[in-house]
Formats: C-alpha cells, sequence, structure tokens
C-alpha cells in the first residue's frame, strides 16, 4: 500500500529511488528531468554507483553521426528485430520487435514467439498510431532482415503508400536509431533485473515497462521528452514505482478471518497510463 503522508527521506536513498523508478537510466537524463520537468531529487551530484546500473550496461562504441530529424510525425519510423533470447519470456515469446518514430523518438515494442510475426505486429503498430495522431506512415526503415523481406510485406507497404528504406548489409550504424533503441532497452532490462529477485522469463515485462520510461525520458536528438511530442503535453512522473518492488494488494474476496491483503511484486504500468 502507498502510504498517504509523505515522510522526509534520507538525500542518497532519494536520488537512489528515483535512479530505480527511472529504469536507470543515465545520470544526465534525469538532471534534464530535475532541471526542465520539476522532479524533486535530492542530492543527485552524489548519487552513488549503482550496481544494476553496472550489472546492466555493457560499453560499446557509439554510432557517429546523425542524420536530419525527420519534420514530422510519422514521416519515418525505424524498427528492428531482436532475438531469440536464451530464456522464453513469460508466455513463450523469445524475440521483440520495436518501432520508433523519427521525429520525436516515441517508441512501442511488441513481444514476439517467432520472426515471422514481425509484419503482423506491424500491422498493429501501423493501426494504433496512425489513429492516435491522425497522420499516416510515409517511411520504413529497417535491416535486410528476411522478416522485412517476405513478399506480403513489400505488397502490404506499397499497396499503402510506405516507402521501404532498407539498409546495405553489414551496416547496422544506418539504421542507428532503431539499434540504439534495442541497445538501450535491453541494457535497462538487465539493470532493472538484476535489483530484483524476480525470474530472468519477467524480461518481457520489464521490457514493456522500460519502454514507457524511456518515453517520458529526455532524449539528446529532442529537445522535449518523446512523450510531450508525441501527446502535446507533459508526462506524469507522481505514479513511478520501482519495478520488482514488493506490494500489498488488496483483496477483493475472502473469508473474514483471512488476511485483508496479499504480498505481490510490481510488474509493470496499465498501456492507458500516462
Amino acid at each position: 500500500m502507498i502510504a498517504q503522508h509523505k515522510r522526509k527521506v534520507d538525500d542518497h536513498e532519494n536520488a537512489q529511488i528515483w535512479d530505480a523508478r527511472l529504469g536507470h537510466i543515465s545520470k544526465d537524463r534525469i538532471r534534464r528531468l530535475v532541471d526542465t520537468k520539476g522532479l524533486e531529487i535530492d542530492d543527485l551530484d552524489h548519487l552513488p554507483t549503482c550496481e544494476s546500473c553496472l550489472k546492466g550496461k555493457m560499453i560499446k562504441k557509439p554510432f557517429v553521426g546523425q542524420s536530419a530529424i525527420a519534420k514530422g510525425l510519422l514521416d519515418l519510423v525505424h524498427t528492428d528485430v531482436y532475438g531469440p533470447l536464451s530464456i522464453p519470456a513469460r508466455g513463450g515469446f523469445s524475440y521483440f520487435i520495436t518501432f520508433t518514430d523519427d521525429h520525436s523518438r516515441y517508441g512501442y515494442v511488441y513481444l514476439m514467439r517467432y520472426k515471422s510475426k514481425a509484419f503482423g505486429r506491424f500491422k498493429e503498430y501501423r493501426l494504433e498510431v496512425e489513429n492516435q495522431t491522425n497522420r499516416k506512415i510515409k517511411a520504413l526503415r529497417s535491416d535486410r532482415g528476411s522478416e522485412y523481406l517476405s513478399g506480403e510485406f513489400i505488397d502490404y507497404l506499397k499497396e499503402n503508400e510506405i516507402l521501404s528504406q532498407w539498409i546495405p548489409p553489414g551496416t547496422p550504424q544506418l539504421n542507428g536509431v532503431a539499434e540504439r533503441r534495442n541497445r538501450t532497452l535491453l541494457d535497462m532490462v538487465r539493470s532493472m533485473m538484476s535489483f530484483t529477485e524476480l525470474l530472468p522469463s519477467f524480461w518481457g515485462h520489464v521490457l514493456e515497462t522500460a519502454v514507457k520510461l524511456l518515453n517520458i525520458s529526455p532524449s539528446k536528438s529532442i529537445p522535449q521528452t518523446p512523450y510531450e511530442i508525441w501527446h502535446g503535453k507533459p508526462a506524469s512522473y507522481k505514479y513511478l514505482r520501482v519495478w520488482g518492488s514488493p506490494t500489498n494488494v488488496k483483496r477483493l474476496v475472502g473469508d473474514k478471518l483471512d488476511s485483508r491483503s496479499s504480498l505481490c511484486r510490481f510488474v509493470g504500468y496499465p498501456k492507458e497510463t500516462t
């Protein structure tokens, strides 16, 4: 249960809690939230080294160069498939596919049992985002994976006047937005999972939470958060909780002598949470 009264917390605990709530994003991103969104996070300069961050993040050479950002929502969408992961997520999912709008950097993720489900996930994504924005996807950028080169996928894009932008083989940097997005998400998943004792099969729940957190976090590429550009309003941060943390949930029915609550774990936010 969430206490209704405020309590004073240790400065380091305050900063550490927000680091965990925000999915162990970089300190620079947290600082931008403090500076521009009014988040009250004490003593961020003295935030101790986070073991979960160290466990989750791998140092890799960054992609160099950055092309001009698309002028409008859905003018260009980046996509990439990742998998199979060695441990399937709950529900039997071994892959995931991401879609990232170039203009806003607002992203979606879908879990998949097989790579061949990519076409169906794209149709699902297109229906949702075009209805949300009242705009049409103009171009889709991807690698030349077989999941993007099926006849039905190619025909669908042509029929709906969506330009296919396939990058040449061996040049992942040309699909840098999607590659960076997947790398960042996996770093967050590892960091958030190492913060709890939940089974690795919960990675799908963590992944969906990480996407939501990235959407409300500052990006180096754009002046506002992806959420603000996509929805046209600021995001709320008051509902954020540490993924995997224990929580007591009130029982709706039960014997009068039974416990009134059950100890559970927080594993994600409802899709409509804003």
